[in-house]
């Protein structure tokens, strides 16, 4: 089998199915789908089945990030590994022809794919996306920088190199690094496109840059990230967001969102930098757990109407 689509979820009932629809539509043959369920109390789990899928369940005391993939991985057959975020869905029916291509390269470790956002995201999110994935593709690009919500890999590399379970994130950027250093390629393809959905609010980007800082200092013990770097980023950052809506002329629509999304955003950075707490399984599930879902412990809801009896 030549490609295993592994995706990772968590109560994604409202995006899974457009995902699943969207591989479907793709032309490329004998495409194994594994979804790696880390507790789903929605719907996630039987719409996935509906088409068809391989589940493959992990607890909330045993998630992290890399532990979920590898995990998904472990369960695959395919020669290449492609790694989607259950709230992405791609744009063109060749999307998976597109990202595979570049293995045509044997010395070739990762390809990563463009990603845009829908109307949910916030619109400095939108700028990040056309920072970090650009229209132009790079068949060898020079950085290590790699993203899993649209990635591909070479299985038999991963077999030598599992996914780092100890980080709070970027496991994608550990691996592909690793991969670099051992003389292996990284190419972005620009056509590979698919929609990464959000509708964060600010607590929840606040957390997601936060643990992805306190990942790279994980990855890069020696690395900092001054106050200073927060003041110089944050302003920078959101003086460009300003600037280009204004251009758009859609400055009174999205000005305050732009405000609040780049503080939090290197203000979480900033405080993951300098975390010097203990890095255990609840700082995982707190980071990909809604706050308070894993103590309520909340039944899944039933289709199933209740017997009714004769009084």
């Amino acid at each position: 089998m030549k490609c295993s689509v592994v995706i990772r979820a968590y109560n994604e009932g409202k995006h899974i199915a457009r995902l699943l629809e969207g591989i479907k539509q793709q032309g490329l043959d004998e495409v194994e789908i594994i979804l790696v369920d880390s507790g789903s109390t929605d719907e996630t789990v039987s719409i996935a089945e509906s088409f068809d899928v391989k589940i493959v369940r992990i607890t909330p005391e045993e998630f992290t990030f890399g532990r979920s993939l590898n995990y998904g991985v472990d369960a695959a057959n395919g020669e290449f590994i492609v790694n989607v975020s259950a709230h992405c869905y791609p744009v063109y029916p060749d999307w998976l022809e597109q990202l595979l291509k570049p293995f045509d390269d044997e010395n070739l470790a990762v390809s990563y794919g463009k990603q845009r956002g829908g109307a949910t995201n916030q619109y400095s999110e939108h700028q990040f996306f056309k920072q970090y994935f650009p229209d132009i593709s790079q068949p060898r690009q020079g950085h290590p920088y790699s993203h899993n919500a649209n990635a591909a890999i070479r299985r038999s590399l991963w077999e030598n190199h599992p996914y780092n379970e100890q980080l709070t994130g970027l496991e994608d950027l550990a691996w592909s690094s690793s991969a670099m250093e051992q003389g292996y390629g990284i190419a972005y393809v620009a056509e590979a496109e698919i929609i990464h959905l959000h509708d964060e609010k600010p607590a929840q980007v606040h957390n997601r840059y936060r643990r992805e800082a306190i990942a790279m200092k994980q990855i890069l013990p020696s690395s900092t990230f001054s106050f200073w770097n927060f003041i110089r980023l944050w302003l920078s950052s959101t003086y460009s967001d300003l600037l280009q809506a204004k251009r758009e002329k859609a400055l009174k629509d999205y000005w305050q969102s732009i405000l609040w999304f780049r503080f939090l955003q290197y203000w979480g950075t900033y405080q993951g930098y300098n975390y010097s707490g203990r890095i255990d399984a609840q700082l995982h599930q707190a980071f990909y757990y809604p706050p308070g879902i894993l103590s309520e412990k909340t039944p899944a809801p039933r289709a199933v109407g209740k017997i009714k009896y004769e009084k």
